[in-house]
Parts: structure tokens; sequence; C-alpha cells
């Protein structure tokens, strides 16, 4: 019989195909149940938010780990030595590149041999291991880990766990949490180009177009906008505010406040809209059509060479990407612009849950399963924790003054800080690494922001945050049968976007395409949500 927890994972909307916290308090050992005799090997008998948590006998815990190309896993680095030496565990890591990750993960899971901590799982991603007991469901441990639990408490994160519930009422991802919604991609502009042109940064969408335009007027042999990220990042953010989900951020159902049901996103008329918009900068040459196929690299190259003018960033884009390259460009600069506001607004959609970890269930059975779980929660949630893996050893990599400010030592350079020097808080040393540094107080992810992204986070913190989705929680059963059409329909919604956008099939198609979808279950998909919310709603409220 074919293992359940192989089954394609089920990407649906955030925060909607879940069962409320509301409905499901945070459960503690006792309440559930379980029996923690004969498990508190090595644990602190006394643990509590804000301790240090140190193992009272060594102890090794095993880890997923991914690792990225442009800081690549040394076993010397100071990040490793640092938190063995705070807490008497030693980590043992599994090292898996960025781009075998996601199959990797899988595979180690369904084969039984998954580390104890599996760490970079987005929301989302553990529902396909959850109905096999492959994965813990950490929901039922929450006593163990007091530093999370005031954070959910202190920052009131509870709605934002509502996304986390499968229909048992348990969760099974730890995530990483932020004290507040915050939006970093956006698209960047070369801002000399706008002075030279007398244009001001565009503020909405219709203004990138007019901006876009002039641009192409100035520079006809040029694509003004030649993106990157394939075109995912740039639908992502546009999406929100068209009123719809695209690009990194799609999932085949929206919510639709007016109707008080959730929608087939790729069959919205705000679907249409962001694809017509697109369309149109293909159509009249101000976006490069291989803004949707081609690497990142030729993307910044473009940039670099003055064959393009706006590309999509962040933060660390800016300082590590565009500047050092379009400093070749006499009196070039560049800059992020706020996200354009669009037809559903001036907007934003977020939620303060970053990535996590899941924890393989067979810990559970183990004499060290307290002590785990108390450093999973030390150096995940804790504050000491959070912010050495951020800015890595007073003294080493960074100096801290009696106010509170962080700076870095002058030989260590991290995103535009002390550009150029010897060091490197990523690549010598392992701080400030995606698979730790998630999360936090706000203020402590601002500590690394420039003044210019400080800024630029100020006038997004004015825009509107999209409510979370409502609950609508599948059985597992109506998985088994949502799994069928998911796939398949993201697979033909996507296609289709890049052949409306780069003109290979004409909008006028729209109608037919609508009723491939419906060919391959969308109207059967949107019923099983829509059910599932209904049932939801009868039975708490």
């Amino acid at each position: 019989m074919r293992s359940k927890w192989k089954r394609t994972l089920l990407t649906l909307v955030a925060g909607s195909l879940v069962v409320s916290v509301a409905a499901c308090s945070e459960e503690d050992p006792a309440s559930t149940g379980v029996n923690l005799d004969g498990k508190k090997v090595a644990a602190m008998a006394e643990y509590k938010a804000g301790d240090q948590f140190k193992a009272t006998e060594p102890l090794d815990v095993s880890l997923l780990y991914l690792d990225q190309a442009h800081y690549p896993m040394k076993e010397d680095w100071a990040i490793w030595k640092e938190i063995s030496q705070r807490t008497n565990i030693t980590l043992k890591p599994t090292v898996v590149p960025y781009s075998d990750y996601d199959q990797k993960r899988g595979l180690l899971i369904s084969s039984g041999d998954a580390p104890t901590i599996i760490s970079k799982t987005y929301p989302g991603q553990e529902a396909p291991f959850v109905s096999s007991g492959a994965i813990l469901p950490v929901s039922d441990y929450l006593d163990l880990m007091p530093n999370f639990k005031a954070k959910i408490d202190k920052w009131k994160l509870q709605p934002e766990l509502n996304t986390l519930r499968q229909e048992d009422g348990k969760f099974y991802l730890l995530p990483g949490v932020h004290e507040n919604v915050w939006q970093d991609y956006t698209l960047a502009f070369r801002t000399d180009e706008l002075q030279r042109l007398n244009l001001k940064a565009p503020t909405n969408w219709d203004e990138v177009y007019t901006v876009l335009k002039a641009i192409k007027t100035a520079n006809p042999d040029s694509y003004p906008l030649s993106d990157r990220f394939e075109g995912k990042s740039i639908l992502n953010y546009a999406g929100q505010t068209f009123g719809t989900q695209a690009g990194w951020g799609y999932n085949n159902a929206t919510w639709n406040e007016s109707a008080q049901k959730f929608d087939f996103t790729g069959a919205t008329p705000e679907y249409k809209a962001m694809i017509e918009y697109f369309r149109k900068l293909v159509a009249e040459g101000l976006m490069d059509p291989e803004s949707f196929t081609q690497k990142d690299d030729a993307a910044i190259q473009k940039f670099a060479s003055g064959k393009s003018f706006a590309i999509s960033s962040n933060a660390q884009n800016i300082v590590n990407d565009y500047r050092p390259n379009v400093s070749k460009i006499a009196g070039a600069t560049v800059a992020k612009i706020p996200l354009p506001a669009g037809p559903k607004g001036d907007v934003i959609r977020g939620t303060r849950l970053e990535n996590g970890l899941m924890v393989s269930a067979k810990i559970a059975e183990s004499d060290k399963f307290v002590a785990t779980m108390q450093f999973i929660d030390w150096l995940w949630y804790s504050d000491e924790a959070q912010e050495l893996v951020k800015w890595g050893v007073p003294g080493t990599t960074y100096e801290k003054d009696s106010s509170g400010k962080r700076t870095l030592k002058s030989d260590v350079a991290f995103g535009g800080m002390n550009v150029g020097a010897a060091k490197n808080l990523q690549r010598d040393f392992g701080f400030q690494g995606g698979v730790f540094a998630y999360g936090g107080p706000t203020e402590l992810l601002q500590s690394m922001f420039t003044e210019e992204e400080l800024a630029f986070q100020k006038t997004m913190a004015d825009k509107k945050v999209i409510a979370l989705a409502p609950p609508a929680p599948l059985s597992e059963e109506e998985r088994e049968r949502a799994t069928l059409w998911e796939s398949p329909l993201k697979d033909l919604v996507t296609q289709s976007t890049l052949q409306f956008i780069l003109g290979s099939r004409d909008i006028s198609t729209w109608d037919a395409y609508v009723k491939e979808l419906d060919a391959k279950g969308m109207t059967q998909f949107i019923d099983v949500v829509n059910g599932a919310h209904k049932r939801y709603k009868e039975k708490n409220g």
C-alpha cells in the first residue's frame, strides 16, 4: 500500500485551509495525555522564557541543513562553536544544496532517515507528512517551549497560528515568527535616469507604466524593465495590489470577501486584470519578454550595462548585486521604490510567520526528548539566540554600546555594512544564515537595515495589510481528492499566465482557458474548499 505521507504537497491558500487556534487552545503535554517520564535526560529541571538553556550533559542533535552557494557551510564556523559552548549541544548537520533541498527533504522523511530537526520548511510544506505520523505534532508540546509561547502571547500571533492547524486541530510546523508584517521585495529603478528625465518615482502601477514609457522614448533600444526571478517576484508583489495571488505567492484558492466564499485564483477577474497589465508592458516593449525565463545573472547584467533601468529587488540585492555593477556607469544610482499601489489599493498581503522547522516524530521516543525541545525553543525563539545567529559574537563580529546599538566590527562585512572588508559575516562565521536567522522583534530585524531601508520600511508601514483568509480545514479524504486536482490546475495557470503575458496566447481566449481549468477539476476543487469552510464555520462560528 502506498505510504500516505509520500503524497504530493497540497499547497492551498495561506491562512485558510486550517483550523482556528480559537477552536483549540495551545496544548501542553499534560492536557494531551503525553507521558514524559523517562524522556528528560540532559533536560533542565527549571527552564523558562529568558533562561539560557544548557543541557545537563553533552548531547548531539541532527539537523537537516540547506546549503547556500554564496556562503557554503564550513565545519569551523564560529556559529557551531558558540551554539555548542552555550547549550552543551552539538549540532550534526546533514548538508543539502539549495537546488535539491525540497526533494531530498521528502526522500529523507519517506525513508525514515530524516534528522531530528528538519529546518527551512515553509508553512504548508509539512502537510504531506502529517497523516503518516512521520513528523511531530509540535502543538502538543508547547509547554516545553516557553520562549515560543511568550512571543505568541506578547505579539498576539494566534491568528497567524490559525494558518498552521491541520484538520485534527494540531499544528506540525514551528514557524519563524515576526513581531510585525513587513515587505521587502519591490521594483528598483535607476534613479539617475529618473532624474535625468525629470520623472518622479512611481507610486502606483499606472505610474509605473507611464515612467517605463518615458524611459523607452528616451532609450528606444532598451527594455526599460528586464526582470529577474523569472517573473515570480514581480507577479507576487504586484498580484496582491491587484487583489489576487501570483508568482511566488500563487495559491489556487483566494478568499472573496464580498461574496464570503473562495474563488479559483487563476480564473478571477483580478487575475485577468493583472495578466492584461503585464501583457501591455511586454507588447509595448516596456518589459523584456525574457523576464519570465532568463537566469538572474542575465537580468543583472542587462541592468548593469544600461540595457534596462528597472528590476525586482530586495534590500540585499541593491547592495550586493546592483550598486557594485552599475558603478561602472558614470553617475549611475539605484534605489527601491515603495511597493506601487494597484486596483486593490495601497495594500500589502502578509503574515508574520516565516519558514521554520519540522521535528521528526521519532525523537518523542527518545530519553532526551525534553532536552531537545528545550534546545529548539532556545535556539530559534529566545531573544539571546536570535541576536546570536544574526549578529554573531560581541567583540568578534560586532560591538554593542550601552544604548543597545549594534555595530559590525570594521573587518567584517554584511549587506551594506563595511563593504569590501576582509571577512564576511555569513561566509566566514556562519551567522545571518537562512537556516537560523529568521523571525524576531522588529528592532532586531531592522538592526542591520541601512538608513535607506529604514526609510523604505517606514513608508511601507503605512500601507493597509490585507486580512488573513478564514479557515477551511480539509479532512484527510478531502485532501486526497484535492491533491489530484491541485498540481494540474496550478500547472495550467502557470503555463497560461506566461502565454498570455508574452502574447503567444491571445487574451480573447480567456473563456476557453477557464473551460480548460474546469475540465481539470476547478469547480470540484473549489467546492471542496468551500465545503470545508462552511463546515468549519458551522462548527466554530
